[in-house]
């Protein structure tokens, strides 16, 4: 080094025949070598990285195979590629849902005061027909609204038959409503139509949700030796402490951690969460979002008989991935999921179910409401037992195996956002499409994926993001193996909460929209989760045994 600095200096000084220039040029030589050799001793990788890279990465171990020059020299060309259309997705959105601003409760829609007729009504309905009804939304003053955007839930249903459908909302804009359903099966059939927000309760909801990122505290466990040290850990962080950055640089996504003193970042291993006390919604919005103001029945009492069809019923195809499913893909009769779009098998024999399974691979990536498949198949398919791999807690990776027949299902959690007030291992956390990534893939594999429930309190450019991730995942798969099976499968409705601002449904409709459209031109398989929740009405997160068991079925449609 001395050696080396005698050189420089020789070549240098006549440069600079000025004394102070001289002096100036000694004083930046040696800050440059005392930087170098504090940057050496502390880890020449490590150095190398940040030479290299003008922005400091701290990654923990999962995301060490993120370090190879292929993530660093496309990083760029990767976001820049995506983050075009997470903006046009953004644009078209705010477009679809324009800022209602209000002065008085009074000025909202009223589902009391709003009419729902029957347009065009028939003497008699029969199996097959389209029933299409009317409504007007009017304020509590009776005036009639003149806009739209009301977010409303719509479904048929006939209790005595455990039988359920969806309808279809076509929003004028104008404060007028079409809603049709088609009545798949004949008897008494009730009509419900739920004003589940108003329009300037989903203005609020919407410019809420993409204002911040603190409506959930997130806490990261550190091991400093065997001693557990907790810190604060977030999407992002708004502070100039030094930070654990856990970055994917190919696909853009981030996650950070304020750093614990003297504990190296690759020393993370849990997380928890907790909603914050925090609202972005004005007192007076906020009064929108009580309980008595949600979900509220617009139908006073409607109710239609329906006659035995006398057409020749359409034979469909079999259900195979690639089907865009219509809206609505089914309803429920007899408590079974029927599909109106493809033929089903039942699956309801042992034998038929162990046979489509044989010798498969099955990924469930996802969350909780994909887990539930798991506990379904280990308890319907007594063959398949759990296999330890160690993990703990609910949120550990779970695997069935059936070593006679080849069966292999495993469920994994997504990485994050992900957001449950128990503690749950991040060892071996990993982003969707970095699962993808991993699997072989064959005609004997089939990739099961939802995203959602835990993205809602977040910015919507974050589930956007990762679901464009998704699908390049997944066209990247397709190029090595074709034929391997992909199913996504979109959210389920859920219990109507006090706290909408993060856990309304207005929120999930908007992300299944937005995974319909950018998985419309790709072979995959849909499972019309939502769909099918609604009819089942199942307002809960977890839905029962027979929400799941229709789900699975669909799946086994698909892959065999």
């Amino acid at each position: 080094m001395e050696l080396y600095q005698r050189r420089m200096l020789r070549t240098l000084l006549p440069l600079f025949p000025n004394v102070s220039a001289r002096k100036l040029l000694l004083l930046v030589l040696f800050i440059f070598v005392f930087w170098m050799v504090f940057m050496a001793s502390k880890d020449h990788t490590e150095f190398l990285f940040h030479f290299n890279n003008p922005i400091t990465l701290r990654r923990w171990h999962i995301f060490k195979g993120f370090l190879h020059p292929e993530g660093l020299q496309n990083a760029s060309t990767s976001s820049a590629e995506a983050e075009p259309m997470v903006m046009e997705i953004l644009e078209k959105l705010n477009r679809q849902i324009p800022p209602r601003p209000f002065t008085n409760f009074s000025t909202t829609t009223s589902a009391k005061e709003s009419t729902v007729t029957i347009f065009n009504p028939r003497d008699t309905y029969c199996v097959g027909d389209q029933l299409d009804v009317l409504l007007v939304a009017k304020d509590y003053s009776g005036r009639r609204k003149e806009y739209g955007g009301d977010f409303l839930r719509a479904r048929i249903f006939s209790p005595a038959l455990k039988a359920g459908a969806s309808g279809k909302v076509t929003d004028f804009n104008n404060g007028t409503y079409l809603v049709s359903f088609t009545l798949f099966w004949e008897g008494p059939v009730s009509l419900s139509i739920l004003l589940m927000h108003p329009s300037e309760g989903v203005s609020a909801l919407w410019r809420a949700r993409n204002q911040g990122y603190d409506r959930i505290i997130f806490t990261g466990q550190f091991l400093n030796g065997t001693t557990p040290v907790f810190t604060k850990c977030g999407l992002t962080l708004n502070t100039n402490a030094e930070q654990c950055q856990y970055l994917d640089a190919r696909d853009h996504e981030a996650f950070y951690c304020l750093k614990p003193p003297h504990v190296p970042c690759e020393a993370l291993t849990h997380m928890t969460t907790n909603n914050n006390n925090i609202s972005y919604l004005s007192l007076q919005e906020q009064f929108l979002f009580r309980r008595v103001n949600m979900a509220v029945e617009m139908v006073k009492s409607l109710t239609i008989t329906v006659l035995p069809s006398n057409r020749n019923e359409t034979k469909k195809e079999k259900c195979q991935v690639g089907m865009k499913p219509p809206f609505p893909s089914g309803y429920t009769f007899q408590g079974r999921w029927i599909s109106t779009f493809c033929e089903q098998k039942a699956f309801r024999n042992i034998n038929d179910i162990n046979n489509c399974l044989s010798r498969k691979l099955i990924y469930l990536m996802g969350d909780s409401t994909l887990r539930q498949w798991v506990y379904y198949l280990s308890k319907v398919v007594k063959s398949l037992a759990f296999f330890d791999n160690h993990g703990t807690g609910q949120f550990k990776t779970h695997v069935l195996l059936d070593v006679k027949r080849h069966i292999f299902v495993q469920w994994k959690k997504h990485g994050n956002p992900f957001v449950t007030k128990k503690l749950f291992s991040v060892k071996d956390d990993n982003y969707i499409p970095r699962e993808i990534d991993q699997v072989a893939g064959d005609s004997h594999t089939a990739i099961v994926i939802t995203i959602g429930q835990h993205f809602r309190p977040f910015p919507i450019n974050i589930f956007i993001r990762r679901a464009i991730n998704i699908r390049k995942a997944i066209e990247r798969l397709f190029l090595r193996s074709p034929e391997t099976k992909v199913i996504i499968k979109s959210e389920n409705i859920r219990e109507v909460n006090e706290n909408a601002e993060i856990f309304s449904d207005f929120h999930g409709n908007i992300q299944n929209l937005i995974l319909r459209n950018i998985f419309r031109d790709h072979n995959v398989g849909i499972i019309d989760a939502w769909d099918m929740t609604i009819a089942y009405r199942c307002e809960d997160v977890h839905p029962p045994t027979s929400v799941v068991e229709s789900q699975i079925a669909m799946f086994l449609n698909y892959i065999c």
